[in-house]
C-alpha cells in the first residue's frame, strides 16, 4: 500500500489537508478544478525560479485566497510588491473574482520534498553526476534534522541507452505509518538524452510521539526545575538555621 498510493493523499484528513479547499455543486466542479489547475500553472510558469513548493487555493463565494509556499518570497513579491500585484490583476481578469494572495516563506528548504526534488532535477540538467547529487542532497536533509530520506531517479541515467531506476535511502521512511509525517515531492529534469524523473520522500517526524530532540528539551527543563527546587530548599534550610541560632543567643 505504501508503495502504490501517494504519501500525501493517503494521509488526508489525518495529518494532511487538501491543497484546494472549497465545496461546490457537481455541475460547477469540473470548471473549478480546471480553474485551479490554470492558476497553479500560471504561478509556476511566471515564478519558475522562486523555488515554489506548493500552492493552496481556498474559495468562499466570489473570493479566492491563494497561499504560495516558497523558499524565495522576494522573487514572488517583487520590487515594492509590483510582481505580486500584477499576478493578482491577471488572476482576477481570468477568474472574474476577487483574489487575495499570501506568500508563506519556507524557512528550511532542505526539509521540503518538492524543493529537494527540484534542486536535484536542476543539477541533473547541468550534467552533474546523479549519484553525487542525490547523496549530497540526502546529507543536507539529514543534517537539517530529518529522520529519514529516500531519493529515486529514473530514466537514461548517465546517458545510458537503456533507461533504469535507482534509489538511495538514509534513515527510515515508514510509508505505511499514517502518523508519520512523510513529505513527498516529484520533479523532472529535461536533459539532452531525455527526461529523468526525480522522486523524494522525507520523514520529518512522528505525530502523537515525541522526537529525540523534544525528549532532550523536556529533560533539560526537568533538570532546571530540579535545580531551582534544590536551591529553594537550601535557602530554606539556611534561614531556619539562622532563626534557631538567633533564638539561642537571645535565650
Amino acid at each position: 500500500m505504501g508503495q502504490k498510493i501517494h504519501p500525501n493523499a493517503v494521509r488526508l484528513g489525518y495529518i494532511r489537508e487538501w491543497q484546494s479547499r472549497w465545496v461546490s455543486d457537481i455541475k460547477d466542479m469540473p470548471q473549478l478544478i480546471r480553474e485551479d489547475y490554470d492558476i497553479r500553472s500560471i504561478i509556476k510558469e511566471r515564478f519558475f525560479q522562486a523555488a515554489i513548493s506548493s500552492i493552496t487555493i481556498e474559495r468562499l463565494g466570489s473570493y479566492i485566497k491563494i497561499t504560495i509556499h516558497t523558499a524565495r518570497p522576494g522573487l514572488v513579491i517583487g520590487r515594492k510588491g509590483q510582481d505580486i500585484e500584477n499576478l493578482k490583476n491577471d488572476l482576477e481578469k481570468m477568474t472574474n473574482k476577487k483574489v487575495y494572495i499570501n506568500v508563506h516563506e519556507i524557512k528550511v528548504p532542505e526539509l521540503d520534498a518538492n524543493l529537494v526534488a527540484q534542486a536535484i532535477a536542476s543539477q541533473l540538467e547541468k550534467r552533474a553526476s546523479y549519484k553525487k547529487v542525490c547523496k549530497r542532497a540526502m546529507d543536507k536533509t539529514m543534517a537539517s534534522g530529518a529522520l529519514g530520506i529516500k531519493v529515486m531517479v529514473s530514466g537514461r541515467l548517465g546517458g545510458a541507452e537503456i533507461a533504469r531506476r535507482e534509489w538511495y535511502r538514509r534513515g527510515r521512511v515508514p510509508l505505511q505509518t499514517f502518523a508519520a509525517d512523510v513529505d513527498y515531492g516529484f520533479a523532472e529534469a529535461n536533459t539532452i538524452m531525455g527526461k529523468i524523473g526525480v522522486k523524494v520522500w522525507i520523514f520529518k517526524k512522528l505525530h502523537f510521539a515525541k522526537t529525540p530532540r523534544e525528549l532532550q528539551e523536556e529533560l533539560r527543563k526537568l533538570r532546571l526545575e530540579e535545580e531551582k527546587e534544590m536551591i529553594l530548599d537550601s535557602n530554606l534550610v539556611n534561614e531556619t538555621s539562622k532563626d534557631k541560632g538567633d533564638s539561642n543567643v537571645n535565650a
